[in-house]
């Protein structure tokens, strides 16, 4: 069984900037990072495919950048001038199997990690 576990998270101001981070402790393929606010349904935020296609939601477009490592164990999600609106949970996910056409949904992934806390005070 494949364990993803996210770092990074943290307390910041609006605008202010983090850097997170995900380590697979197996081969897996397609990655993501999905988040959760309180109250509110888990959504997708950025997923990067195997030759490092890239989709973003609209709420995060031209703010946060998603990539991997060489080794395709790692992924991460840097996030510039972030919002109040960003405060969540924010979840690793990854595929155990190949798919070419970039995946949104939560149910396109095998594996999740535990999350990793952002919140962005006004």
């Amino acid at each position: 069984q494949v364990q993803l576990v996210e770092s990074g998270g943290g307390l910041v101001q609006a605008e202010d900037s983090l850097r997170l981070s995900c380590v697979s402790s197996g081969r897996t393929f397609n990655m993501a990072w999905f988040r959760q606010a309180p109250g509110k349904e888990r959504e997708f935020v950025a997923t990067i495919g195997w030759v490092g296609g890239t989709t973003y939601s609209d709420s995060v477009k031209g703010r946060f950048t998603i990539s991997r490592d060489n080794a395709k164990t790692s992924l991460y999600l840097q996030m510039n001038s972030l919002k109040p609106e960003d405060t969540a949970v924010y979840h690793c996910a990854a595929r155990r199997s190949l798919s070419w056409v970039n995946m949104v949904r939560t149910n396109d992934y095998d594996y999740w990690g535990q999350g990793t806390q952002v919140t962005v005070s006004s």
